[in-house]
């Protein structure tokens, strides 16, 4: 599968490694760089995902994303990503991926503004009663050299997912992601607290960026415990 991420933001939060363990997958412990590790909250548009190297399907490749994540590392040195939600405003997106491979897909209403520099992105879960709810508002800047976090941070050539009775390894292919300075101008975000990390938001994120987008394309899944033929 291809897909297009554009637009895209990263903020990060550092954790220490033994608050987010139990959310990893059989097989899958955090990565950590300095003795830490890192939560991520991403928002983004997905352009023209498509079947294969085939063209983007028409409306239904095209959403808005918003995803909790951690960083994966295996038992056979592969690093990757763990996702805690993903949060898009395409139902049949949610159901389809949620069936196909037990990602942690939810159904959200959102928006994405662009004025000048400045990104807003919104989102409101559905569900009954209080919905929670996520505003990030940055405004980019300029391109930067990536430094050591921004590469242990963006350079991620797969994730790791538990499906089917075991961990899978799911590879994505993608050039350097591009990264611009970004600063926070407002942020309100109840998404991390509703997949049990309530703390978080409630301080400045330790690592920000923005990025104009990469094009990607995801391999098939194989054994998390099987190293992969080159």
């Amino acid at each position: 599968m291809t897909q297009s991420w554009q637009d895209l933001t990263f903020l990060h939060w550092a954790v220490e490694p033994g608050a987010v363990a139990h959310r990893m997958p059989p097989g899958v412990r955090p990565d950590t760089l300095g003795g830490v590790t890192y939560v991520g909250l991403i928002p983004f548009r997905m352009v023209g995902a498509g079947i294969a190297r085939g063209p983007g399907v028409p409306w239904l490749g095209s959403f808005l994303e918003t995803n909790v994540r951690l960083y994966s590392v295996d038992d056979t040195g592969r690093r990757g990503i763990v996702f805690l939600s993903l949060d898009a405003d395409r139902a049949a997106v949610v159901v389809g991926a949620r069936a196909a491979f037990g990602l942690p897909y939810r159904w959200a209403r959102m928006s994405h503004g662009v004025s000048g520099d400045v990104h807003t992105y919104d989102v409101r879960l559905h569900r009954r009663g209080r919905s929670p709810e996520s505003q990030v508002v940055v405004r980019a800047g300029g391109r930067r050299e990536s430094t050591e976090l921004d590469d242990f941070l963006s350079a991620r050539w797969g994730l790791h997912v538990h499906a089917w009775g075991r961990t899978l390894y799911v590879p994505n292919r993608h050039q350097a992601w591009p990264l611009h300075d970004a600063e926070v101008l407002s942020l309100h975000d109840e998404l991390m607290a509703s997949v049990g990390l309530p703390d978080l938001a409630a301080r400045p994120p330790d690592h920000v960026a923005f990025s104009p987008g990469v094009r990607t394309q995801f391999g098939f899944p194989g054994d998390a415990s099987r190293p992969r033929r080159h």
